[in-house]
């Protein structure tokens, strides 16, 4: 079986550099190259001819959008998006037989992907995949009128050695540490120096919830609520235990699935 040749394409040094890895631990898939931007990007495909692309949307200056719409029509390859975008393009993506990894990307869904995108070589033409772009361009280019969330869905925190990516869904909880925050997610936690209130107003409220001054719970991890003698707790699906304050315990209270 030939190698599947596959090009990178994302501006975040970071990313781009997971990707790398994550495709050099894949048999039978070879990294054609790495793009830094979406000029890069053009010029990568034109003269590598790779068979995938793992093409990052939202790039300055040069989008995937710009990218996609240049490839050449008679040796265009296929292309996985790889996105933090909102639920409409991911909707965009589903309407089109183009597949799209969820940052940060994970090596089982990457391995699923490629191999979609190797069954597709085998079963379209160039016309037909050129076809295909053309139509999530437009889904895409017409959802960009959609209101943008203003809340994140993804963070570069600032560690020794350099940046982590935190995907905001994997945040279980959050806790005040003086003129810092704790961010808990899963086996890892993150210092971050930020007030609680600062980080609050960058998470979504309808995801998140405030059960104490100093504490921010991630609402869907609360599977049972402790109350005795005045004083309150949340158990999460971690198995870590929050303090409720008598001030928060109404809305803890109020949490529909608990």
């Amino acid at each position: 079986m030939a190698a599947l040749r596959v090009l990178v394409v994302d501006d975040e040094p970071l990313a781009r550099r997971r990707l790398e890895i994550l495709l050099r631990d894949l048999p039978d898939v070879a990294l054609a190259g790495a793009a830094a931007d979406g000029i890069a990007a053009g010029r990568m495909i034109a003269d590598l001819a790779p068979d995938v692309v793992l093409l990052d949307i939202k790039m300055p200056g040069v989008s995937g959008l710009d990218v996609l719409a240049a490839l050449p029509p008679a040796t265009a390859p296929i292309v996985i998006f790889v996105t933090a975008f909102d639920r409409f393009a991911v909707e965009a993506f589903e309407r089109a037989a183009f597949d799209y990894l969820l940052k940060p990307v994970e090596p089982e869904r990457l391995a699923q992907a490629l191999e979609r995108a190797r069954q597709a070589l085998a079963d379209r033409t160039a016309g037909e995949r050129v076809a295909e772009l053309e139509e999530i361009v437009r889904n895409l280019r017409g959802g960009a009128a959609l209101p943008a969330s203003p809340f994140e869905r993804d963070m570069w925190i600032h560690e020794r050695g350099g940046r982590t990516h935190l995907a905001v869904a994997a945040i279980d909880w959050v806790a005040a540490e003086r003129d810092y925050v704790r961010i808990h997610a899963g086996p890892r936690s993150f210092l971050v120096r930020q007030s609680i209130g600062a980080l609050a107003a960058r998470l979504d409220p309808a995801q998140f919830v405030r059960v104490h001054r100093s504490s921010l719970v991630r609402r869907d991890r609360i599977v049972r609520i402790r109350h005795a003698s005045g004083r309150g707790s949340v158990v999460l699906s971690t198995g870590a235990e929050v303090l409720v304050s008598r001030r928060h315990m109404a809305a803890v209270r109020g949490l529909a699935h608990i």
